[in-house]
C-alpha cells in the first residue's frame, strides 16, 4: 500500500516547454512523458487498477505518478532532475503537481534526487547503475496472435516445417497460453493441444530452441489449487479465462515447491526459454506465510524461479513489475499486447506504441526491450506501422502468424525483422531522444 507523500524538491519550471517522464508499475502500465500541465492516465474500472496499474496504490487525479522512477525537464535551460528508487524492492510513488510556476515533486518512500544536462542522459545514467541482465536474444516464432487459446501440437509442427521453406530464420519456437488448463490444473498438457514432450523433440530436430508459456504467480479462483489450497493464496488479482483471478503466497513453501517443480520439469523437457506472463500477480497486496512486503515477495519468488530454471534458459518477464524484476529476467515486454483476441482491425490503435517508445532508454541496460511480436499478415490493420516500431524501438525480433497466412509483404517484412536479429545494444541517444517525443505525442 502506498503511504502519505512527502515533498521532496519544488522545481521552477516554463509552463509551457516542462515535461514529465512517469515510469509506470508493470509491462502494461502507461509510461510516458507528459507536458507538465498533463493530466495522468488512469484505470476505467477496479480490474484495470489491478492489472495494468499498481494494486493497492491509488492513482492520483492531481498529480502525474510514478512508480519508483520519475523525470522533470523544467524547460528553462536548467538541468533535468531525476527522482529514483534507491533499491529494487522498496520501490516509492513518485508525484509531480503542477503548481504555478512550480512543479512540486513528491514521494511516499526515499528517493536519490540527481541533475543531470538532458533527460536521455538522466535516463540512462539511472539504467547503467541499475545491474541489469542482458543477454543475444533469439529471433521468436510465437503462437499466441494467431491460434490464441486454440493452439495444437499440429499448428507448431506445421509453421515450424514452413521456416525452412520460407527461409525464416526462426530461433526459437514458443508456444504461448493454450497448450494446458493452467497453473491451477496440474500445468498439464491439454488432449485438445497434444503431445508438448512430442513438440519439444521436433523442434529440437531442426536445431532451433523449444520455448514455453506460462503463468506462475496466479491461479483462477475456481481451479483445483485454488479450491485444495486456500491458504496458498493472497488476494485479487483481476479476471482473465472467464473467471476471478488470485495471486499466489510466494513465501509459502507449498507454493514454492511446485513453482520450482514445474519449471524444472520443463526445462527437463529440452525448454531453453519460457515466458513468464501476468507476473504482476506475485506483488499483489494481502496476508502471507511470511511477513514481507509484497514487493519482496515477489522479487523472491522471480528469483526461485531464475535458480529453478538455471542460468542458461532465457526468462521474458511479461506483465511484470518492471524495477523489482531487473537483474532476473533476460527481455522484458515493456508494452501492452499488439492486440486482444478480436482487435486485428486495428480499431485499437498501436496500442503498445506509447510505452514501448517512452522505455525505449531501458533496452540494453535492464534487459533487452520486447516490444511484443510483429504480426505481418494482411487482415492486422496496423501492421506496417507495428513492424516500423518493432523494428526501431524493439531488441527482441518475434513474430506471430501462420506462415500461411502471410503474403508477399508479411513474408518480406517477418524475413527482413529476422534476418536482422535481435540485438543487446543499448539504443543510440538521437533515437531514445526521437522515442521520447513519439511516447509525448502519443500521450496527447
Amino acid at each position: 500500500m502506498s503511504g502519505p507523500d512527502d515533498v521532496v524538491d519544488e522545481v521552477l519550471v516554463d509552463p509551457a516547454a516542462a515535461r514529465v517522464y512517469a515510469e509506470g508499475w508493470q509491462s502494461w502500465s502507461p509510461a510516458t512523458w507528459y507536458a507538465v500541465g498533463a493530466t495522468g492516465l488512469r484505470p476505467a474500472e477496479e480490474w484495470q487498477h489491478l492489472m495494468r496499474f499498481r494494486p493497492g496504490t491509488s492513482v492520483a487525479t492531481d498529480a502525474l505518478q510514478g512508480e519508483g522512477l520519475l523525470v522533470v525537464d523544467p524547460g528553462t535551460g536548467e538541468p533535468v532532475r531525476r527522482y529514483a528508487a534507491t533499491d529494487l524492492v522498496a520501490v516509492p510513488t513518485v508525484r509531480a503537481r503542477h503548481v504555478g510556476d512550480q512543479v512540486v515533486v513528491s514521494a511516499t518512500g526515499p528517493v536519490t534526487s540527481t541533475t543531470h544536462d538532458t533527460a536521455e542522459a538522466a535516463l540512462a545514467a539511472y539504467g547503467d547503475g541499475l545491474g541489469g541482465r542482458v543477454s543475444t536474444p533469439p529471433t521468436v516464432w510465437c503462437s499466441w496472435y494467431r491460434y490464441f487459446e486454440h493452439v495444437t501440437a499440429d499448428d507448431v509442427l506445421e509453421n515450424l516445417a514452413a521456416f525452412d521453406t520460407h527461409d525464416l530464420a526462426v530461433d526459437v519456437v514458443q508456444v504461448d497460453d493454450g497448450w494446458s488448463p493452467g497453473l491451477g490444473e496440474g500445468l498439464v498438457e491439454s488432449e485438445r493441444f497434444g503431445s508438448l514432450p512430442a513438440v519439444v523433440e521436433s523442434v529440437r530436430g531442426t536445431g532451433r530452441r523449444a520455448g514455453i508459456w506460462l503463468a506462475p504467480f496466479l491461479v483462477g479462483a475456481d481451479t483445483t489449487l485454488a479450491r485444495a489450497h486456500p491458504d496458498w493464496l493472497v488476494g485479487p488479482a483481476g479476471r482473465n479465462w472467464g473467471q476471478d483471478l488470485v495471486g499466489l503466497d510466494l513465501t509459502h513453501p507449498g507454493v514454492q515447491e511446485l513453482l520450482a517443480g514445474h519449471v524444472r520439469r520443463l526445462v527437463d523437457l529440452g525448454i531453453t526459454y519460457l515466458k513468464l506472463d501476468f507476473l504482476y500477480a506475485g506483488a499483489v497486496p494481502g496476508h502471507r506465510h511470511r511477513d514481507v512486503d509484497p514487493v519482496a515477495s515477489y522479487r523472491d519468488g522471480l528469483a526461485l524461479l531464475r535458480e529453478a530454471a538455471g542460468q542458461g534458459v532465457q526468462l521474458v518477464g511479461c506483465g511484470a513489475p518492471l524495477l523489482p524484476s531487473v537483474g532476473l529476467v533476460d527481455a522484458m515486454r515493456v508494452s501492452p499486447d499488439t492486440f486482444h483476441e478480436g482487435g486485428e482491425d486495428g480499431s485499437d490503435g498501436l496500442r503498445g506504441l506509447m510505452p514501448l517508445a517512452a522505455r525505449a532508454w531501458q533496452q540494453g541496460r535492464l534487459w533487452v526491450n520486447d516490444p511484443d511480436c510483429l504480426v505481418g499478415r494482411p487482415t492486422y490493420a496496423q501492421r506496417e506501422r507495428w513492424a516500423d516500431a518493432a523494428r526501431e524501438l524493439g531488441g527482441l525480433r518475434s513474430f506471430s502468424d501462420r506462415v500461411a497466412d502471410l503474403d508477399e509483404w508479411g513474408l518480406t517484412t517477418v524475413r527482413e525483422l529476422l534476418a536482422d536479429g535481435g540485438t543487446a545494444a543499448v539504443l543510440p541517444e538521437d533515437r531514445v531522444r526521437a522515442a521520447a517525443r513519439v511516447a509525448q505525442d502519443e500521450a496527447r
